[in-house]
């Protein structure tokens, strides 16, 4: 039976549709209105016309292609992988993560900025999250073999409008998280207590002013006298690399990490500051790693522009794994050294210790790490020999290779020096720094209060026992007791004694000798009692004595120590030199003070003798030995340690025993000195020809160039 679907009326009459009415509901659905029996709504597939006017329609190539959102899934799953994995290589897996705007995404931070974090506390200075299960142990660090790698809503890094917010805390929190933070603070306050009795000296330094008041006669520096002068500062200089050299070569886009163990201005912190510029100046990548904030180089890395690696673990441990070569620069770094061999055992093949101290402590501090790294660098064959044998002595064998690495003149002080360098050009030519060199030193001693036959003594360095310089201060008093005083210098000049003379002179025919009182030193005198016992005075033997005597009463003796405010100052050995000195009138009137100062050119042009006073063992080196020795001034050191290397007896100067038993023979020898200004001269020119031969800055890196090629992996 067929269905009909044509409509009837009340009579049975068929009613057939026009043809437009059975278009209109085809094309429009609101041509009939839906109560009418002719609206029928037929089933059909096509999408209605409104659908196609609406906003959705413009996307709807997006919705019937799932590849093209797939691949946006996973386009973007990619791109947030990638981020992730680099951010947490590169060390920034801290709770403090920054956006994708930021520009602190850098761990390296410049020394301006850590000058601005040291106003923090010790407790965020020195808070290391730890998110790979390790846990400190004694002096080490111990690594347990499974790492979670499971990403907490705090490790997972987001974009700043999708990342939740961390001001607001969690309500719920378990228990393992609760003892988890518990144990993290109580890490942080031990890390934190630990570094506040390390600083200790840095509160008692504060006990001693640095004031003339206290020190009497307080000098220098003398920066801008020596600009002044020079008309050149070394602070406009970034470093004084010599292209053509193999060194430079071999350190181009090369990166190195080097260990500061602190940052005093004494040897080895000096020596690592120069080296470091070296390398950036050749065009290598330098990182620096700074054990103990100690000292007032932190401006100079500044000036340098060294970078600084804020976190002394795990960061200076990834740091130095992209290194080429670690380069410690202290016995000091033994426990950096150590904490990072337990976190990258591999690391032990890309270290170069060099071992600036010459003390059986640091040794035992460092005996256990001697084999577990590439190459031990030494400053001295003395110091390198007592190594030896305190490896002997505790049965080590040492299989670790090693060198010698004496320490050089750097270039800006042999170029205020007068020795040719890079530095030179054709109007600062040796000759005419040497000119200038005369001038800095006639107007840093009027400064001073100086006569031009005053022999000025200096002995630069940390003032502490190990440096003696109490034991110079009572070999100074020796000598200055034996001065005559100003009544004495009178009673010489009486009408008596010029009468004596007066007769001498007519007896022997010597016109013209006769003493009259000097209007510039006061007075000359003579004395009968300075002729030989049982002989009379001959002819010769008077005309030699009378100018003989008028210099030594006219010369006085002038002692320069530094550094005052140095961070390695002893406080309680400042005061002993100070209470000695105030109960000696005289001795307290010759002793200067100097603060801590890297501009100490204007120092050595003043001078006319260095000590090295060091007891003990001796210097391992004495790398202010060399450098006064650059500016010509003979040495008086103590006969033990690198010093013996240096100073060639009645050579290059004079060598007193350690101990109290050399201050009475460093007494005669400076007594011998400040009589004899041309024995004076005469050995400042053969110290000043040895350095020009041996310890400029081309022959120490001559020795580095060896020891980077034997150590660094050679692409």
């Amino acid at each position: 039976m067929e269905d009909n679907h044509n409509d009837e009326d009340l009579l049975g009459n068929v009613i057939r549709p026009s043809a437009l009415r059975t278009l209109k509901p085809t094309l429009s659905g609101r041509s009939t209105p839906r109560s009418s029996p002719t609206f029928r709504r037929l089933p059909s597939t096509r999408t209605p016309r409104r659908d196609g006017r609406s906003g959705g329609g413009r996307f709807q190539w997006f919705k019937n292609s799932p590849v093209v959102y797939w691949l946006l899934l996973i386009t973007l799953w990619t791109y947030g992988g990638f981020y992730i994995q680099s951010r947490w290589a590169h060390g920034d897996n801290e709770g403090n993560q920054v956006g994708f705007g930021s520009n602190s995404r850098n761990e390296y931070v410049n020394s301006g900025q850590n000058q601005h974090r040291e106003l923090k506390s010790d407790d965020e200075i020195f808070n290391v999250k730890n998110r790979s299960s390790r846990s400190l142990v004694g002096n080490g660090i111990k690594f347990n073999s499974s790492i979670d790698l499971s990403l907490t809503e705090e490790d997972v890094i987001l974009p700043p409008r999708i990342r939740p917010s961390r001001t607001v805390p969690s309500k719920k929190r378990s228990k393992k998280g609760r003892r988890g933070s518990q144990s993290k603070s109580r890490g942080r306050r031990k890390i934190g207590e630990d570094f506040r009795t390390r600083d200790a000296d840095d509160v008692l330094e504060e006990q001693i002013p640095m004031s003339n008041s206290t020190y009497r006669l307080l000098v220098g520096p003398f920066a801008s006298t020596e600009d002044r002068i020079l008309e050149w500062s070394p602070e406009k200089r970034t470093g004084t690399c010599d292209r053509n050299e193999l060194f430079a070569r071999l350190v181009w886009s090369r990166n190195f990490v080097l260990i500061f163990h602190e940052l005093s201005m004494t040897g080895a912190p000096l020596s690592m500051l120069e080296l470091a510029t070296e390398l950036l100046s050749c065009g290598a990548t330098v990182h620096a790693v700074v054990l103990s904030r100690r000292g007032g180089l932190m401006s100079e890395l500044t000036k340098r522009r060294i970078k600084i690696i804020d976190d002394k673990a795990e960061h200076s441990f990834k740091a130095a794994m992209k290194a080429d070569l670690v380069i410690a620069g202290s016995a000091v770094c033994a426990q950096w050294i150590e904490q990072y061999l337990a976190y990258f055992n591999a690391g032990s093949n890309q270290i170069a210790w060099w071992i600036m101290e010459n003390r059986r402590e640091y040794f035992d501090r460092s005996k256990v790490l001697l084999n577990r790294v590439k190459m031990l660098v030494f400053l001295s064959e003395l110091q390198s020999k007592q190594w030896l044998d305190w490896c002997k002595e505790d049965n080590i064998t040492l299989t670790t290779q090693t060198t010698l690495i004496p320490l050089s003149v750097n270039d800006e002080l042999a170029f205020v020096a007068g020795i040719p360098c890079s530095l030179n050009t054709p109007l600062t030519n040796p000759e005419r720094m040497s000119q200038k060199r005369q001038m800095l030193r006639q107007a840093v001693r009027q400064e001073m209060g100086l006569e031009d036959h005053d022999m000025l003594v200096i002995s630069l360095g940390s003032i502490n026992y190990p440096k003696g310089q109490l034991l110079l201060v009572e070999s100074a008093y020796l000598v200055i007791e034996e001065q005559p005083s100003q009544s004495e210098v009178k009673s010489m000049t009486s009408p008596e004694t010029e009468k004596k003379a007066s007769k001498l002179a007519k007896k022997f025919h010597l016109r013209g000798i006769a003493l009259k009182p000097n209007s510039t030193s006061g007075s000359s005198q003579i004395s009968m009692s300075d002729s030989l016992p049982g002989t009379d005075p001959t002819r010769s033997e008077i005309a030699q004595k009378i100018p003989r005597i008028r210099e030594v009463t006219d010369r006085k003796l002038k002692i320069l120590i530094g550094s005052v405010g140095s961070k390695s100052n002893k406080v309680m050995y400042v005061k002993e030199i100070l209470e000695f000195s105030s109960k000696h009138s005289n001795l307290s009137k010759s002793i200067l003070w100097t603060p801590t100062t890297t501009r100490v050119a204007s120092l050595y042009s003043a001078a006319d003798v260095y000590v090295t006073n060091s007891q003990g063992l001796g210097e391992t080196f004495g790398r202010v030995t060399i450098e006064a020795m650059a500016f010509g001034l003979p040495v008086l050191g103590t006969d033990a340690g690198g010093t013996k290397e240096i100073v060639e007896q009645n050579i290059t100067g004079l060598l007193h025993p350690v101990g109290h038993p050399g201050t009475k023979v460093l007494a005669e020898n400076l007594r011998y000195l400040l009589k004899n200004p041309s024995i004076r001269q005469q050995m400042g020119l053969r110290g000043r020809e040895k350095v020009e031969r041996m310890y400029l800055k081309r022959h120490m890196y001559k020795l580095f160039f060896e020891v980077l090629f034997k150590c660094m992996r050679i692409k």
